[in-house]
């Protein structure tokens, strides 16, 4: 049997978390983040959300429940199928690579199809570049200048 938090979404219990361990309202927070009452209500009652709530909502939000940002934004990607990764895995610098963030925060709106063919296609690219570095290594180890023969 499940409990009500378990059948809440992630950004449902963030907002539900935060009214009962301050005792605010949905009007509480919606006063303090400047956001309509309706609004808060909805995200905090919505249990499917199709797309998360706007940036200027989230940040609204944030301020009203008195939680950094990045919760917030977390909570309400990860309520709509996606994952928001707001730091850099440990030990790597944050890439700054819109291309690479774009794939990540996109890859679960792709059809499963679609991701087998992303993944395909990442393989053969993973592939080429290490088989290109096995023959710059053989060169080296040989005493022979790196003689890759690849025109792309």
């Amino acid at each position: 049997m499940t409990t009500p938090q378990q059948d809440m979404n992630p950004l449902q219990r963030l907002i539900q978390n935060r009214l009962r361990d301050r005792g605010w309202s949905y009007g509480a927070v919606a006063r303090r983040g400047g956001l309509p009452r309706s609004t808060v209500y909805t995200l905090a009652t919505t249990r499917n959300l199709v797309r998360p709530p706007r940036p200027a909502t989230i940040d609204a939000l944030a301020k009203g429940l008195d939680v950094p940002v990045s919760v917030v934004r977390s909570a309400a990607a990860e309520s709509t199928g996606l994952h928001y990764y707001d730091e850099a895995p440990a030990g790597q610098q944050g890439s700054g690579d819109r291309e690479r963030d774009l794939l990540i925060a996109s890859i679960d709106e792709l059809s499963p199809d679609d991701r087998r063919h992303v993944a395909a296609l990442v393989e053969s690219l993973r592939n080429r570049a290490s088989s290109s570095l096995a023959r710059h290594s053989i060169g080296q180890l040989a005493g022979t200048p790196s003689c890759s023969a690849s025109s792309s």
